[in-house]
C-alpha cells in the first residue's frame, strides 16, 4: 500500500562516500511505502551530483552552489507534496526502517524527534559544546530537550512551512526548529533511535558554530519569549547597582550617599525591565496574529 502522506527530504553537500548506500537502504525500505524522497544537491562539488543523478526513484534538486543545510531542507520543504516531512541525512547516521517506526508514534504530535541513544555514535569532540547549548536552550524553553539538533525528525509540513521564514540557512535549522516549535505551543515529543558514525568527514565545526548556535537561540527566545532573556538581564543589573552602593557608598565611603554609578546601574536595571515587558507584549501580539 502506497503512502503519499510522506515526503522525506535528504540535504546532501560534498557526501559522495556515503549517499549512494543510504539511498540504496532507503529504497530498499521504500519499495512497499511508496514515500516521496527527495534529495537536494546544495552545491556539492565533488561526485554527490553524478551520484543522485544516476538513481531512480527520487527527485534530485541542485542547487547552483552551496547555500547551507538548512537553505536545503527549505527547499526541500517547499517541494514536497506529502503531508509529514521527514528530514533524513545522507551520511549513514539514520537507518531508514526507524522511518516507519516515527509514523507509527506520530499521534497527536506536531514534530517527533529521532533521539539518538546511548549505544549511537558520538563525536566526543563535540560533547561539551553540546551540553552547553542544551542547558541554555532548556532553561530558555522551559523543558528538557534531550536531543537539541537531531538531524532526523518527522514534521506536519504545514506548520514548518509557515514557520519556515524564522530558520535560517545554515547547520542550525535543526536546533532552531526545535525551540520555535516549542516556544509556538506545538506539541514536540521525542522517539528513541540509534545512529551510526557519519560516512564522511562533517563540515560543522564546534569551535567555528558553537557561538553562532548560541546567539541564535537568544534572538529566538527574545523573539518567541523575551522575559526569559530580560528577566534575569534587569535583576542582575539591579543587583549589581544595590551591590556597588553598599561597598563604596555605605562600608568604603559613608559619607557619600547615593553614588552616581550605582544610580545609573541601578536605572538601567529599571529601564531593561520595562523594555522586557514592552517586547514582551509585542511577542504575544505577533503570537496572536500567527494562531488567527
Amino acid at each position: 500500500m502506497r503512502d503519499n502522506r510522506v515526503s522525506i527530504v535528504i540535504p546532501a553537500y560534498n557526501e559522495e562516500d556515503g549517499i549512494r548506500s543510504t539511498l540504496d537502504k532507503l529504497l530498499l525500505v521504500n519499495q512497499k511505502r511508496g514515500w516521496e524522497i527527495i534529495v537536494v544537491n546544495d552545491g556539492s562539488t565533488d561526485n554527490t551530483r553524478d551520484i543522485i543523478e544516476n538513481i531512480k526513484g527520487i527527485n534530485v534538486i541542485n542547487h547552483p552552489y552551496n547555500r547551507g543545510y538548512g537553505s536545503a531542507l527549505k527547499t526541500g520543504i517547499r517541494k514536497a507534496k506529502g503531508d509529514l516531512v521527514v528530514f533524513f541525512d545522507g551520511d549513514g547516521q539514520h537507518n531508514p526502517e526507524e522511518i516507519e517506526k516515527l509514523l507509527n508514534n506520530f499521534k497527536n504530535y506536531d514534530m517527533l524527534v529521532g533521539e539518538r541513544g546511548k549505544d549511537s555514535h558520538k563525536d566526543w569532540i563535540r560533547k561539551p559544546g553540546k551540553w552547553i547549548l542544551s542547558k541554555v536552550a532548556n532553561y530558555l524553553t522551559g523543558r528538557k530537550i534531550p536531543d537539541l539538533n537531531s538531524g532526523f525528525r518527522l514534521v506536519k509540513k504545514d506548520i514548518i512551512k509557515s514557520l519556515i521564514h524564522l530558520f535560517p540557512d545554515g547547520f542550525s535549522f535543526s536546533t532552531t526548529a526545535t525551540i520555535a516549535f516549542m516556544n509556538m505551543g506545538y506539541n514536540v515529543g521525542y522517539f528513541p533511535i540509534n545512529a551510526n558514525k557519519r560516512i564522511g568527514k562533517s563540515t560543522v565545526k564546534q569551535l567555528k558554530h558553537g557561538p553562532g548556535v548560541l546567539l541564535l537561540i537568544l534572538r529566538l527566545i527574545v523573539l518567541f519569549n523575551p522575559l526569559k532573556v530580560f528577566l534575569p538581564a534587569s535583576f542582575f543589573t539591579l543587583l549589581l547597582g544595590i551591590i556597588y552602593e553598599i561597598i563604596y557608598g555605605i562600608i568604603l565611603a559613608p559619607g557619600i550617599k547615593l553614588l552616581p554609578a550605582s544610580v545609573l546601574i541601578i536605572l538601567s536595571g529599571i529601564l531593561i525591565f520595562f523594555f522586557g515587558l514592552v517586547v514582551d507584549q509585542v511577542s504575544e501580539m505577533r503570537k496572536y496574529l500567527n494562531f488567527k
